[in-house]
């Protein structure tokens, strides 16, 4: 059996959850899906500049798995970048925390902000704002808009 993974602890409301090229349609872009704690170790290390054994431990986490979840969000901002495609922050499996230390919500899957919607819930397009009852076992980000054709949203 698996150990279960243990819950991130992330201290950074996401603000701007989505990313993209300047003039370029969302039906015509690629998304490369940045989990929460991922954004949490660019922030620790590159604006704080903070070293990884303490950034790993303020995020609960060891520091090689830190330098994992950092070179994993480097690649996927490199990807974005160089190859034009969007940024979606999202998912992760993360406890966000006030900056004492006390628990404001647990974040994990696919919604905007990590927050997932359980077993029921909609599917909703951020581009034209059009909503769908979400199916069980069939994720959001992979259904495109039927009236866009942009990839939908946990909503």
């Amino acid at each position: 059996m698996v150990r279960p993974r243990r819950w991130r602890h992330v201290y950074n409301k996401v603000e701007f959850n989505y990313f993209k090229p300047l003039g370029m349609p969302l039906t015509q872009l690629e998304e490369i899906n940045l989990d929460t704690e991922e954004l949490e170790a660019l922030r620790f290390t590159e604006i704080e500049e903070m070293e990884q054994t303490e950034a790993a431990e303020k995020m609960n986490i060891s520091q090689p798995t830190y330098h994992r979840i950092l070179k994993s969000a480097r690649k996927k901002l490199a990807q974005a970048l160089i190859n034009g495609k969007a940024i979606k922050i999202q998912g992760g499996n993360y406890k966000m925390l006030d900056r004492g230390g006390a628990e404001l919500r647990k974040g994990s899957g696919g919604r905007i902000g990590g927050f997932g919607a359980g077993i029921g819930g909609i599917c909703k397009c951020s581009n034209c704002g059009y909503e769908k009852q979400h199916v069980r076992g069939q994720p959001c980000n992979q259904i495109k808009c039927p009236k866009c054709g942009n990839l939908m949203i946990r909503g």
